[in-house]
C-alpha cells in the first residue's frame, strides 16, 4: 500500500540519532529521514546508517544551496557506499530569508538552481563511477576538474536516489522531471491539494523528459494528531495549530492557502510576525484549516484514517517518530497496516 518513512524530530541531538534509527527499524518502517536543523543532516544520516542494517536512510531536506554540490557529492557517495545502497539524498531549497540571513549566501530562483544542482551531482557521480570526464557548465555551477589521484572509486550502488522537497509549481514540476521522489511540506500535504495540484504538476515535469509520472514517488508529509483517546488527539491538534500558525506566516508556504481560498489568513499571519506579535498567531488558524491539513485519530484508528485520506494519492507517508516510546506497539501496528502487512 504505502512505503512508510519515520521522520526524526527536528531537534534530535546527534548523540540520540542512532537509538531512534534502531527504533524505527525495529518498528517496521521502510526508511528514516534525518533532519538538517540543529544537527548536520549528513552527519545524522551517517549516525543512522551505522546503527541499522535494513532500513533506508534519507536526509529529509538537506539545505543544499549553501553547500557546494561537490561537497555534498563526496558525502553522499561515501554514505551510499557505507550503507550498502540504503542512502537517499533529500535536498531542499529552504526560503530566501534563511538562505541569505542565516546562511549568509546568495539567493536566486530556486527551481533553475536546483536543476543545475542535481545535474551537477549526477555529472560528478558519472565521473567517479564510469570515468567520464567532468565537464558540467551551467549558470549557477561549473565543475571541470577532477584529478584521478583524489577521485573517489566506483561503488556497488551508484544510482543514488535523490528526493526533492517542494511546494510551488516550479519545484514540483522539477521533481517530476528529474527526482526519485517529491517530499511534501506539512503546510501543503492535504490529500485534495496533492491530487488536484501536486500530481498534475509532477506529470508536467515528467513529460519534459518522457518519464512515467508513476516513477516519481510522492511522499505525503502531513502533521498528524494522534493519541490514545480524544483528549490526547485534541491536545496534539492544538500543538499543530500553533505550529501551522508560525509556518503559514511565510509566503513561500501559501500554495495551499491560495488553493483553498485562505490567502487572507496568511497575509494576516505575516503582518503579525512583522509587528512582532507572535502571541496573536495561533487563533487565526481555524478549525476548518485543521480539518483539511491535520489528519486526526486515536492510535487504533490512525491507519484507517490515513488510508482513507491518502489511498490512491500518495505513494509513501512520512510519520513523526515520537520521542516517547510509550506507544511504540500501537505505532508498529499502524506502520504494518499502512505497508499492507
Amino acid at each position: 500500500m504505502f512505503r512508510v518513512w519515520a521522520a526524526l524530530d527536528l531537534h534530535t541531538p546527534l548523540a540520540e540519532i542512532p537509538a531512534h534509527a534502531r527504533r524505527a527499524e525495529a518498528l517496521g518502517f521502510d526508511g528514516v529521514m534525518a533532519p538538517d536543523v540543529i544537527t548536520d543532516g549528513l552527519l545524522a544520516a551517517q549516525a543512522a546508517i551505522g546503527a541499522t542494517s535494513r532500513i533506508r536512510v534519507a536526509t529529509s531536506a538537506l539545505v543544499c544551496f549553501p553547500r557546494s554540490p561537490m561537497t555534498v557529492a563526496v558525502a553522499a557517495w561515501n554514505l551510499q557506499a557505507l550503507s550498502g545502497g540504503r542512502f537517499h539524498l533529500g535536498l531542499g531549497p529552504l526560503v530566501r530569508g534563511n538562505i541569505v540571513g542565516k546562511y549568509g549566501t546568495t539567493w536566486s530562483a530556486p527551481a533553475p538552481r536546483m536543476r543545475e544542482y542535481v545535474g551537477s551531482l549526477r555529472a560528478i557521480f558519472d565521473c567517479w563511477q564510469h570515468g567520464t570526464p567532468l565537464d558540467y557548465r551551467g549558470e549557477h555551477y561549473r565543475f571541470t576538474r577532477q584529478q584521478d589521484f583524489v577521485k573517489p572509486p566506483p561503488i556497488e550502488h551508484p544510482d543514488l536516489p535523490i528526493h526533492l522537497a517542494g511546494i510551488g509549481p516550479n519545484m514540483t514540476a522539477l521533481a517530476g522531471e528529474l527526482a526519485t521522489a517529491l517530499v511534501t511540506h506539512p503546510t501543503n500535504a492535504s490529500p485534495r491539494f496533492l491530487a488536484e495540484v501536486t500530481r498534475p504538476r509532477l506529470a508536467v515535469g515528467a513529460a519534459r523528459t518522457g518519464r512515467d509520472p508513476a516513477s516519481v514517488s510522492l511522499v505525503a508529509n502531513p502533521l498528524v494528531a494522534v493519541g490514545r483517546d480524544a483528549d490526547e488527539v485534541d491536545a496534539r491538534r492544538e500543538e499543530h495549530r500553533a505550529l501551522l500558525a508560525i509556518l503559514l506566516s511565510t509566503p513561500s508556504y501559501w500554495p495551499s492557502l491560495d488553493y483553498y481560498g485562505w490567502r487572507e489568513c496568511g497575509e494576516r499571519l505575516n503582518g503579525l510576525v512583522r509587528e512582532g506579535r507572535w502571541e496573536a498567531l495561533t487563533p487565526l488558524v481555524s478549525d476548518e484549516m485543521l480539518e483539511v491539513m491535520v489528519p486526526a485519530a486515536t492510535w487504533d484508528g490512525l491507519a484507517a484514517c490515513l488510508v482513507a485520506e491518502y489511498g490512491g494519492v500518495a505513494d509513501a507517508i512520512s510519520l513523526a517518530l515520537p520521542a516517547d516510546p510509550t506507544d511504540d506497539a500501537a505505532l508498529a501496528r499502524v506502520v504494518a497496516t499502512l505497508r499492507g502487512e
